[in-house]
């Protein structure tokens, strides 16, 4: 009777594992239809980019609090022996605190930003999903030392550690993006999405920070993102399977990094990634002392002084989406009027004096960036298609390497500039810098207008394709000369060879290469 019960008690087990099995299969199935796949990739890259950018602002309300508390512990262990020294010591600990604070807000962008050139290239050799996964083990890691940390010199490793991640994480998540959505209406929807999620984690990170901190100590937030990185990355492994049989081999070689920053359209990009987030970088770590000197501003009111900001940026990607899927060709106007309105708001923010009144300036910064980062960031892409090869992990790394370098300047410059000058000069510096370079931005009006020129590598794609993005040419031009497949707008017309046919004028004109 035992024996009998325990082979019915196996057999149910085995049925039931089978059971597993089968819905696992169709799990995996499923997930490897090419949409569905696309819209689980574009959450493992929100949520990646969601994680960095907490991880970056997270440290806001706690580090100047935890490094205080070091310093006094230190202070108390080593002494003092007079009240003459114990004032001068403490002046002197106070500037070394600002300095170690400075050092330690810029040094994951210092470290990002050396980093990235390498990083974009690797992306481009290997592909998109080993480095993002490489990113977020580097980010998980990191984040678990700078949970545990309790010297300067361990969180400055972990800081910087986080800069290396984040060079592969970001980079690559981006490209991915770009990647698996060729279409320019859809790229542009998916780069808004993940740019909301860019700005939530910015955003939201200081008061998440700040009440876990209170409430639970200095751990604690760091282990709560550690877990959503560890739980990216297993989700990352289970539907991309980056180690699994992979056409890397056959990827189109991307153009070098240096080529890139040459290209003038790209280089004009660049910039205004770099100019439009200065007044984020430089504000986010001198605004909470002025409110502090100017209108006695509690320390809820520095905490959540940027979270109402968040809900503009959200509205300037939705307008900037909309508006770029009904007119295009208007991508660099709705990148300009975003630094016109940075550079008023500006420059309006020191004649706030409450806590209400700076509400509508910061709403406006943040709403600017969100139009020229969503207008700006998929040209990027579609300029990479039209004049280089298609792929997308170097040209990204330089929209990294524009952001990096406002950020590492941020905490180390805009407190020189406030001590020497002032805080009302800064922001008319910032104010002044993104209404002049507006105008730049009409190098771009004609970028949409470009077509893929004929090159050298139009001629190689008769040899057979070398990659994904070849083969989907390759078989659009088959398509087209059996006249299965209509030309868009978007499209040349081809010829009889598979080649882009062009008009005589457009033959004795100028082309774009």
């Amino acid at each position: 009777m035992e024996s009998d019960g325990s082979t019915g008690l196996a057999k149910s087990a085995a049925l039931k594992l089978s059971e597993m099995g089968e819905r696992t299969k169709q799990l995996g199935s499923a997930m490897q239809e090419p949409n569905r796949q696309r819209r689980v990739i574009l959450v493992i890259v929100c949520v990646a980019l969601l994680l960095d950018n907490m991880l970056y602002m997270v440290i806001v309300p706690i580090i100047p609090d935890y490094l205080a508390d070091l310093e006094s512990e230190q202070a108390l262990h080593t002494h003092a022996n007079s009240s003459l020294n114990r004032t001068f010591s403490g002046k002197s600990n106070r500037e070394n605190l600002d300095v170690q604070i400075g050092v330690l807000f810029a040094s994951k962008a210092i470290l990002q930003l050396m980093v990235n050139p390498l990083s974009g290239t690797f992306i481009d050799r290997v592909g998109y999903d080993i480095p993002l996964l490489i990113g977020l083990m580097v980010m998980f890691v990191s984040t678990c030392i700078f949970a545990f940390a309790e010297n300067y010199v361990t969180l400055f490793i972990a800081r910087s550690m986080q800069g290396l991640g984040s060079a592969f994480a970001d980079t690559s998540g981006i490209a991915m993006i770009a990647d698996k959505y060729t279409e320019e209406a859809e790229r542009s929807r998916a780069l808004g999405i993940a740019l909301a999620f860019i700005s939530f984690g910015s955003l939201v990170a200081p008061p998440f920070g700040g009440v876990l901190y209170e409430f639970a100590g200095k751990s604690v937030p760091f282990i709560v993102l550690a877990s959503v990185c560890l739980a990216d990355g297993v989700l990352l492994l289970t539907v991309i399977k980056p180690f699994s049989n992979r056409t890397r081999e056959n990827m189109p070689i991307g153009t070098p990094i240096y080529r890139l920053m040459a290209d003038p359209y790209i280089a004009v990009v660049a910039g205004a990634l770099t100019v439009c987030n200065i007044p984020l970088a430089f504000l986010e770590p001198t605004i909470s002392n002025w409110m502090e000197n100017t209108m006695s501003a509690s320390k809820w009111e520095m905490g959540l002084v940027w979270l109402p900001a968040f809900f503009p940026h959200v509205l300037g990607v939705y307008i900037t989406v909309k508006l770029a899927a009904k007119y295009p060709n208007l991508q660099w106007f709705y990148g300009a009027l975003g630094m016109v309105i940075i550079g008023a708001s500006s420059c309006t923010v020191p004649a706030c004096r409450n806590f209400t009144q700076l509400i509508f300036p910061l709403c406006g910064i943040c709403f600017g960036i969100a139009l020229v980062d969503t207008a700006l960031l998929p040209t990027l892409a579609f300029l990479v298609d039209v004049r280089h090869v298609s792929v997308y992990g170097s040209v990204y790394a330089i929209a990294d390497i524009s952001y990096s370098l406002a950020y590492a300047m941020g905490p180390v410059v805009a407190g020189q500039i406030v001590h020497n000058l002032g805080f009302v000069q800064l922001n008319l510096g910032m104010g002044l810098v993104n209404v002049l370079y507006a105008p730049a931005l009409l190098f771009l009006r004609y970028v949409c207008q470009m077509k893929p020129s004929y090159s050298e590598r139009n001629v190689l794609l008769e040899e057979g394709p070398t990659g994904l993005y070849d083969t989907i040419q390759m078989e659009e031009r088959k398509l087209k000369r059996k006249g299965l497949c209509t030309t868009t707008s978007s499209v040349c017309p081809v010829d009889e060879n598979g080649f882009f046919e062009r008009s005589d004028e457009e033959s004795s004109g100028p082309e774009y290469t």
